[in-house]
Parts: structure tokens; C-alpha cells; sequence
């Protein structure tokens, strides 16, 4: 177990100190692009500004005669492109892959210096983070680099989400957690084949009426990930760090994936993957508060003054801890309008109102 005193020194000579406090920047989409794939490739400058945070991807998706291609493509990539405020991060090979290393130290002296936070996928315990945390720190100190990448984890097997608390606050290198709902799937021998939503067989079904069972009884799908969200969420809030819905594998069904996308926002997630062009609008409505839900925060944190005592508005009674739900929903408006003007004339124009 670490000195808590020891907890904020760099792990090797010469790395940069770590961080104190994850920075919150938008990541309402974590777009994924394949580089070894030149289509795919040539299309990200035109996305930059556009989505929020831009990702190579190195793991399950590149077929494994493609790694080597796909990590080159990724470093050619990087040195290319003036990413402006889109934030650049990579998804690793697992670290049972034989392919975890060479990743980590080619694309840390190559593009250290750019890339903003490092995905490790299948992530099970502590042990897992710590051995990339000591790993980066060597690596950022043979690179000279002058600040830490941060350490995003995929929380997609069972012995992941028993320990998604220890994972959490395993390393200041620690940005955030996604749920990756088809290995987890897998992992918990789960009978589904849908990479994330509900199953239509996964309900609840209304009593019988006058004791026909038999009689026509409305169902109710129910949501597989609930648990595992909120678990997950409640994790990353005591630790500080981001909480994320992963994929979702039905491109042609937008409306499920706005719906997936919409409950993950309300309980607590900050962002989700892309993994098409046409779920990227749907993450930049989802996890964008809308006009009317700041302008009532707005106006709920007017009318409480210093935040003590309780107030009426339209009937509703508004005391401290309704100051500080709607506090959340004004920070992260103001966060997101400075990076989308869009977004910034919308939340100007509801607050006059």
C-alpha cells in the first residue's frame, strides 16, 4: 500500500509531477477512428472541433495484422495535426496482449506531448493501473515531457466492476471510467448479444386482472446497465474523476442510442463513444444541457441569494441542495459554451429570459 504522503510524487526521476485534480474539459463524445484505416484517417482534421475528444484506436477493432499499422498511423496522425482544444487520446492493446508494450513506448516518445489521456481497456484491479502508472511515469521521463497523460479504464469484466471503487482512486493519472457493456456481458455470462440497450426480454410485467394470468397484462422493458452505471458513477464522484457510457453497437437505431445516451447523462455521465458519425450529434444534444434546464438553474440560484433557507418558485420548493443540483447543470453549461459557440448563444439567450 502506497504512503498516502508518496501518493502525488512522480513515480520515476524526471517525470512531471502528477496532478493534483482532474481538469474538467468537455467530453461529451469520445469519437473513435481507426488509423490504419487512410478513409478514416484523412477525415480527422475535419472533425477536430467538431467532437470532443478524437481517439485512435490500437485494440479489438484493428485486426491484429493491422497493429503495427494502425499505432504508425496513429503517430503519423498526431505529428500532423494542430488538434486545437479536441482533445487526442488512444485506446491501448490489453495488457495480456502481446502488443501492449510496443504501443506505450512507441507512442510516448513519438507524440507524448499530444496525447491527452491513454484508454486501458479490460482493466480487473489496481495492480492493472499501477503497473501503467509506473510505466508512463518512466517513459514521460526518458521523453522529457513536461505533464502527465492521464489514465482513462474500461470497466468491462466482473472482477472490474467488484473493484471499480479501488480503480477508481488507484493512481492521479486517473481521468475517468467507461462501461463496456459487451465484454461485461460476457464476462458475467449474461444472455445477450447487443453491444449496449435493454433487451426486450428483460421486463417487468403489471398484475393480472380479476386473476387472468392468461389475459392481456402491459410489460415494461427494463434497463440491463442500470446497476453498473450507477455503481460506476458513484465511484468516480468519491475519486474525483469521469464517469462514461461506452458503445453502442446499433447504428441505424438513433433513437435507442439517444435514449441509452439520455440516461447515462441523467445519472451522472459526462460523455459517451461514437463509434459512427451520426452518433456524434446525438452525444453533443445528450450531454449538453438544454436552454430551458439552465435557465431555470439560473434562476433557482438568483432566488436563494447565499444558498440558505428555502424559497417557492412556481410552486416548488428550492433550499440548498436543489442550489447545488442546479450548480451542476450552470458549470457545465458555462464549461461547454466556451468550447461550442453554438451552444454559448443558446445559454446566453435563456438567461434573457
Amino acid at each position: 500500500m502506497r504512503n498516502p504522503k508518496a501518493f502525488f510524487r512522480p513515480l520515476a526521476l524526471g517525470a512531471p509531477a502528477p496532478v493534483q485534480e482532474i481538469p474538467f474539459r468537455p467530453s461529451r463524445m469520445i469519437h473513435f477512428f481507426d488509423p490504419s484505416n487512410e478513409r478514416m484517417a484523412a477525415k480527422v482534421p475535419e472533425l477536430v472541433g467538431k467532437v470532443d475528444v478524437l481517439l485512435g484506436n490500437l485494440e479489438d477493432a484493428i485486426q491484429a495484422d493491422r497493429k503495427q499499422a494502425a499505432r504508425a498511423g496513429l503517430v503519423q496522425i498526431a505529428k500532423n495535426t494542430d488538434f486545437a482544444q479536441t482533445q487526442l487520446w488512444t485506446r491501448i492493446n490489453s495488457l495480456d496482449s502481446p502488443w501492449i508494450l510496443d504501443d506505450l513506448t512507441t507512442l510516448v516518445p513519438e507524440i507524448g506531448h499530444k496525447l491527452d489521456v491513454v484508454m486501458v481497456p479490460k482493466v480487473e484491479g489496481v495492480e492493472d493501473i499501477h503497473y501503467i502508472d509506473r510505466l508512463l511515469a518512466q517513459l514521460e521521463a526518458k521523453a522529457g515531457l513536461d505533464r502527465p497523460i492521464l489514465v482513462h479504464a474500461i470497466l468491462e469484466t466482473a472482477a472490474g466492476v467488484a473493484n471499480v471503487d479501488e480503480i477508481a482512486a488507484a493512481s492521479p493519472r486517473m481521468q475517468g471510467i467507461s462501461l463496456g457493456p459487451a465484454d461485461l456481458a460476457a464476462s458475467r455470462r449474461m444472455k445477450t448479444t447487443r453491444v449496449g440497450g435493454g433487451h426486450p426480454d428483460y421486463l417487468v410485467r403489471t398484475d393480472p386482472v380479476d386473476g387472468e394470468i392468461q389475459g392481456t397484462r402491459p410489460t415494461f422493458q427494463q434497463d440491463l446497465w442500470h446497476y453498473t452505471i450507477a455503481r460506476m458513477v458513484d465511484a468516480c464522484a468519491a475519486a474525483g474523476i469521469l464517469p462514461y457510457w461506452g458503445p453502442f453497437g446499433d447504428i441505424a437505431d438513433v433513437v435507442a442510442c439517444e435514449d441509452q445516451f439520455r440516461n447515462a447523462f441523467l445519472l451522472g455521465c459526462v460523455g459517451a463513444w461514437s463509434l459512427h458519425p451520426a452518433q456524434i450529434a446525438i452525444a453533443r444534444k445528450v450531454f449538453s444541457p438544454s436552454a430551458e434546464d439552465v435557465r431555470w438553474a439560473r434562476r433557482v440560484i438568483d432566488a436563494m441569494g447565499d444558498g440558505t433557507g428555502a424559497v417557492m418558485i412556481d410552486g416548488k420548493m428550492q433550499d440548498d441542495a436543489t442550489v447545488k443540483q442546479c450548480k451542476v447543470v450552470v458549470d457545465l453549461a458555462e464549461a461547454l459554451a466556451e468550447l461550442d459557440p453554438e451552444l454559448a448563444d443558446s445559454y446566453a439567450a435563456a438567461g434573457d429570459e
